[in-house]
């Protein structure tokens, strides 16, 4: 899995389309490498290389299209050769494959083949079997049809637990009996094996026993001994109060979802938002940990480095509902990530980010005007609002600095009173005790796809007008042939096509064809309608259904968020919440797949702030949960 691919010595990797080999890493950052058609040795950036034999477009499908059945069989030819798959290629041994194929009744070389398969992207779905093109359209009579699933709900789901023979006499019996052909034994098996596995415990052996092979266990995560085996994923509102870009009059406070590795307590991602915490604010955090951070700060105009990227082993986070759900699951899944959730009454265990939130709003309330601070006690006569001057892209700017040249380089008292930075690159490189590194964790060849997997989603037909979500009509000429396509499954039925879209920006969408085509973006069918976000949407369909108008009329919608928008220009001097709807307007609208850009400089403060990192503190208050969790609507 892509948690465990590392840069170490001795490993094939290409830059630039040229291939190499890595003879020695000379830090966390930097790799010496030498040329396998020139010989020429040479020291690169290593989050510029990508290892040999992760092909970035092998494996095109969405992990939303692939049956549960199929996902779980993955899973399941996953843990049969994650032991050969940790050993590594030059490591394993015939003998440890055969021994491995023995033990689960198959032949040797269905194993290599299925190492191969995965060893080509490091992605669980690329197990996922191919199916024909005439996958799930039954070459059998209706009626045999009828009878096998018939046998399988009255005979085979019993508590008296027959077997598949005895299943498939019952099945021969009933065919012969109403003259009818009878099936391959083959084929009644493999209908059996289309229950849903829940299901069939259920039936035949209890649903006490269902529960206790299926439902959710919690447990404690997994030692945090190497950088990335752990990360913690959290929210809380920010303690500060931000102004408006253009009347720079007070708004509100930000939310801020982080993510940070328990080794070596470095921020490994971070997201600002002024709406509340969703399934996309944390979708968006996890791919800015995973990724690399050079056009991140570029973008900021940075010039410092924040060298950490690559898949995590586990994420560990509470029990709230952004945490949850088919998209969170399936790609943390096919990233080879444990989404491992908190136990419920044990707030411990998302201590190390909950410290964290300490330390930050901590140097919020020492540093920047507009502060809130904690309590009313703290506070004070201090008027956070009267004395606001940060913008959203300053207040990101800000805090970016904060964690890669203060936090990061201070001293920890939870690892040893080393900083952050030393201890991740003693992790990586190896520390002076002895203590072996890691090696640099691999980058992730295809970071489009990573992207579109964490983002929201919808499923619809292809009509002649093209794809509409909630009144807005979406066209590209690239799905003329799509138009009205039948589901090969069920021909009787339109195929649904899974649709990502960002509801940041909902001028586009993501749409899925198949797993040799991928992803094609399509635009909205009338190129003149402005970007608009998900809010936006919602509140225009509010307000036409408080009049009694059609709610899914495009020229409605479009006409009704122009004047909201014109509204808002109008009032901004006069109310938060205008402002608000105003900012959060020029946050979302600038663009799929970036966050905020700043759009003043943050205020400098004299010196350099002196940071106090402690392990634990009792006396420090609480970070409290909040409860307007909000989700993305993704019908």
């Amino acid at each position: 899995m892509l948690a465990y691919k590392r840069l170490i010595p001795g490993v094939r990797v290409t830059l630039d389309g040229e291939d190499f080999v890595v003879l020695d890493l000379l830090d966390s950052r930097h790799a010496l490498v030498k040329s396998l058609s020139t010989l020429k040795k040479d020291k690169v950036d290593a989050s510029k290389l990508v290892l040999a034999g992760l092909e970035e477009k092998d494996n095109n499908r969405d992990l939303l299209n692939i049956d549960d059945s199929q996902w779980v069989k993955a899973l399941e030819i996953f843990n049969i050769i994650e032991p050969l798959v940790l050993a590594g290629k030059k490591s394993r041994t015939r003998k440890e494959v055969e021994v491995v194929a023995t033990a689960s009744n198959i032949h040797p070389s269905t194993v290599y083949r299925w190492l191969s398969k995965y060893e080509k992207t490091g992605l669980i779905s690329s197990l996922v079997r191919n199916g024909r093109n005439d996958k799930g359209i039954s070459r059998l009579m209706p009626e045999v049809e009828d009878v096998i699933q018939e046998v399988i709900e009255g005979y085979y789901l019993k508590m008296q637990r027959p077997s598949r023979a005895a299943t498939f006499r019952e099945v021969k019996r009933i065919c012969v009996k109403l003259g009818l052909r009878v099936p391959d034994a083959s084929t009644v098996k493999n209908r059996i094996f289309d229950v849903n596995e829940e299901k069939r415990v259920s039936r035949r052996e209890g649903k006490k026993k269902a529960k206790e092979q299926y439902e959710e266990i919690k447990g404690k995560f997994p030692g945090a001994d190497w950088p990335l085996a752990v990360v913690q994923i959290d929210h809380t509102p920010m303690d500060v109060i931000i102004v408006d870009d253009v009347h720079r009059l007070p708004i509100d406070r930000p939310y801020l979802t982080l993510a940070t590795d328990v080794f070596s307590r470095k921020v490994v991602g971070f997201y600002i938002s002024l709406d509340p915490p969703s399934s996309l604010s944390v979708g968006i955090c996890i791919s800015h940990s995973i990724l690399t951070k050079d056009s991140y700060l570029a973008s900021l105009e940075i010039d410092q480095s924040w060298t950490c990227w690559g898949v995590m082993r586990t994420i560990h986070v509470d029990n709230a509902a952004e945490f949850r759900g088919e998209m969170l699951g399936k790609a943390c899944d096919d990233y080879g990530i444990v989404l491992e959730h908190r136990k419920k009454g044990s707030p411990n265990y998302g201590g190390h980010v909950e410290r964290l939130f300490r330390t930050f709003m901590k140097n919020i309330h020492d540093e920047l005007p507009g502060t809130t601070f904690s309590n009313i006690r703290e506070k004070g006569e201090y008027d956070s609002t009267g004395r606001a001057v940060m913008t959203m892209g300053a207040l990101e700017k800000w805090f970016t600095l904060f964690i890669v040249g203060v936090y990061h380089q201070s001293p920890h008292s939870g690892i040893d009173d080393l900083p952050p930075t030393v201890k991740w690159d003693e992790g990586i490189y190896g520390a002076l005790d002895g203590q072996l590194g890691t090696g640099i964790p691999a980058r992730v060849p295809n970071e489009q796809r990573l992207r579109l997997d964490f983002l929201p989603f919808f499923d619809r037909t292809v009509q002649r007008y093209g794809i509409m979500r909630k009144g807005i009509n979406y066209w590209d000429d690239a799905l003329r042939r799509h138009v009205l396509e039948k589901d090969p499954k069920y021909p009787n039925r339109l195929k649904k096509f899974i649709c990502r879209y960002d509801p940041r920006n909902l001028s586009c969408i993501w749409v899925f064809i198949s797993d040799q085509e991928g992803y094609i973006k399509v635009r909205y069918s009338d190129l003149t309608r402005p970007p608009i976000s998900e809010w936006e949407l919602k509140e225009a369909q509010r307000r036409l259904k408080q009049r009694s108008l059609d709610v899914t009329n495009e020229e409605l919608i479009f006409k009704t968020i122009a004047e909201m928008r014109e509204i808002v220009e109008v009032e901004a001097r006069k109310t938060k919440s205008a402002r608000r709807s105003q900012q959060r307007r020029k946050q979302w609208s600038k663009g799929t797949f970036t966050t905020h850009q700043p759009t003043t400089k943050p205020v400098e403060s004299k010196g350099q702030p002196e940071l106090i990192v402690e392990e634990d503190d009792d006396e420090m208050d609480e970070i409290a949960p909040f409860e307007d969790i909000q989700e993305p609507d993704s019908i």
